[in-house]
């Protein structure tokens, strides 16, 4: 009567007022047909057994309900049900003339007893098993005795003893799921002894929840990067650590072998590699761009934010080669804070190898491995920074120290030149180490936090025409002096001080024949001299002087900066001035100098 038993339904005829409903059940040739036998109060009367004489087993039921279990386990040719049972027997017929209709249904149904017995299914259990047959067996049994997920642990007991439906999900054999939704059939006030139960197989939809619990475990796990436990690691020891963590996701989840992340320079566009698996050597080290066209699809994703699925890497034309026989792949864009910082490419060898569940996975994904890149680059630059504060921290303790030295040896120079030729060149290495001890305080800076150590890391800021120029600044008060270093070294430039007017000439005296000074700037009021008189005296040295005056807005009484210009004094500036003025003065007189200077010359600091 169904996927297990096909059922017809029709009025047995020449037995007045007394329905019967028949079901084939294929019969049983070479023996006595069978009846099941619903009575009633109209037994007497009619007197069935009788009628129908030895030719015909009677197999006597007291319910509809039990009838239907009695039709799926046994084999009988029709049904009588005496008129009390009319109402039931038509539900009776109704189910049976419904058994067409849900052998189409996806999900499958069955009628079982209180001992979990199948007593009549629409076939599709029979198929998910693999059994001939499910009738008469145990519904546990059919399914290989599945683990009971919940939320109800005895669906059936409870469906039984409540009168209510229940509902619980099974794991069998193979990871395949169903979820089930008991119903008891009430007859009546009976307490009901029948269930209708539906089955549904919700394995992929389970499988794509369990999934996405897995990427998004892998994504804390990618997240959870400790300072204690990178601090110590140089750029690419994180980047590998990180690799690890991503390849565990892409492989045991995923069920992926070829990835490829690439950072994106906001500046130039470009998209490094710091990160590839399983690619071919030239397209991991090839160069791309955020670019729509002509960068493949990883440029175009990266300059569009939007990901892109490439079905078929042979049809389209935007797909340049990149892992070996690769037919397909899925790429990412790498976005924080909706800005796109990269890009996460993976690859197959089969075509069409990706659906929509897999690029939600891989956005989910890619959001995870954003903020742990982005984790890495902050740590590496707060590191960079912390290394570089401290080369800084060091380099302020010695800066204005070395100066002294530099100044007290060009003072013991200048008493006694030309008498000791030995203490001459003694001091004159003295001089040497002094500003050799800064350029190696420099070079050990840039090598404990240098920039290219991290993408995207802490750059000091480029000034090509501050790179290595000499300046001298003259200042009674430390704090300008100490300023002076601060301000001008982080654009690499050589930075010496002087406490009064004399003291500065005699640094100028004493430089070496190769070195000049490119900037000298003065206060305009030193202990010793005012600033015309400053540069007065440095005509004596000097050819051209590259003068600067400081002075602070209307203090100029014995009109040092009006006489001085007319020295060639190359400009003024008025405190308190503003670094960006600072750099621009000087800036300005180096490129005035370069300009004038004659090709022969060379550059020399």
């Amino acid at each position: 009567m169904s996927g297990e038993q096909e059922s017809t339904a029709s009025q047995a005829q020449g037995i007045p007022a007394t329905p019967l409903e028949a079901s084939t059940a294929g019969g049983s040739s070479g023996r006595r047909p069978r009846i099941l036998y619903v009575g009633g109060a109209h037994d007497a009367q009619i007197n069935l057994k009788d009628r129908l004489g030895g030719d015909v087993e009677l197999v006597a039921i007291p319910s509809t309900a039990k009838s239907l279990a009695k039709l799926g386990r046994g084999d009988f040719s029709a049904v009588y049900v005496d008129a009390d049972h009319f109402s039931a027997a038509g539900d009776l017929g109704r189910l049976l003339e419904a058994d067409r209709i849900m052998q189409g249904m996806p999900d499958g149904v069955v009628l079982i007893d209180a001992d979990k017995t199948i007593l009549w299914g629409n076939g599709r259990l029979r198929e998910w098993s693999g059994e001939e047959t499910v009738v008469g067996e145990d519904f546990y049994h059919v399914l290989g005795s599945p683990e009971i997920l919940g939320p109800d642990f005895c669906p059936f007991s409870t469906a039984l003893s409540s009168g209510q439906p229940s509902a619980s999900t099974l794991r069998t054999e193979g990871n395949r799921f169903y979820r089930l939704h008991a119903a008891p059939v009430v007859e009546g006030d009976r307490d009901p002894q029948l269930l209708v139960v539906t089955i549904r197989d919700v394995s992929d939809e389970v499988l794509q929840q369990q999934k996405m619990v897995a990427i998004h475990q892998a994504g804390l796990a990618l997240a959870d990067i400790r300072p204690d436990e990178v601090s110590d690691l140089e750029y690419d020891e994180r980047v590998e650590l990180l690799q690890d963590n991503i390849l565990h996701c892409v492989q045991d989840v995923l069920q992926l072998d070829v990835i490829e992340i690439r950072m994106l320079d906001q500046q130039s566009g470009e998209l490094y590699p710091v990160m590839e698996v399983g690619m071919a050597p030239a397209a991991a080290q090839r160069k791309l761009f955020a670019q729509e066209s002509g960068n493949g699809v990883t440029g175009f994703v990266a300059a569009t934010g939007k990901s892109y699925v490439c079905g078929h890497t042979t049809e389209d034309p935007l797909y340049l080669e990149g892992a070996q026989g690769a037919r397909s792949s899925l790429t990412v864009p790498l976005t924080l804070d909706d800005e796109v910082i990269g890009t996460l490419n993976v690859e197959s060898p089969e075509a069409n190898a990706f659906n929509e569940s897999d690029l939600q996975f891989m956005e989910i994904f890619a959001r995870s491995v954003a903020t742990a890149l982005n984790t890495l680059e902050l740590l590496a630059a707060e590191k960079a920074s912390t290394a570089a504060a401290s080369v800084e921290a060091i380099h302020s303790a010695v800066a204005l120290p070395v100066d002294v030295i530099l100044n007290d040896a060009v003072n013991v120079m200048e008493r006694y030149i030309g008498h000791e030729p030995d203490v001459v060149a003694r001091l004159q290495r003295i001089l040497a180490n002094a500003r050799d001890i800064k350029k190696a305080i420099q070079k050990v800076g840039r090598k404990m936090a240098p920039t290219q150590a991290h993408p995207g890391g802490l750059a000091d800021e480029v000034r090509p025409l501050l790179a290595g120029r000499r300046v001298l600044v003259v200042d009674e008060d430390e704090t300008v002096r100490s300023a002076a270093h601060e301000l001008l070294e982080r654009y690499h430039t050589i930075v010496e001080t002087a406490h009064d007017g004399k003291e500065a000439c005699a640094m100028v005296r004493n430089l070496s024949a190769d070195a000049h000074y490119d900037v000298i700037i003065a206060d305009i009021r030193l202990p010793d001299m005012n600033g015309y008189d400053f540069l007065v005296a440095l005509r004596e040295i000097l050819d051209d002087v590259p003068l600067v005056l400081m002075t602070g807005f209307g203090y100029d009484p014995g009109h040092s900066i009006v006489k001085a210009r007319r020295e060639g004094l190359k400009s003024v500036l008025y405190k308190p001035f503003r670094l960006d003025q600072l750099v621009s003065t000087i800036e300005g007189i180096v490129r005035e100098a370069r300009a004038n200077r004659k090709p022969h010359e060379g550059e020399g600091i």
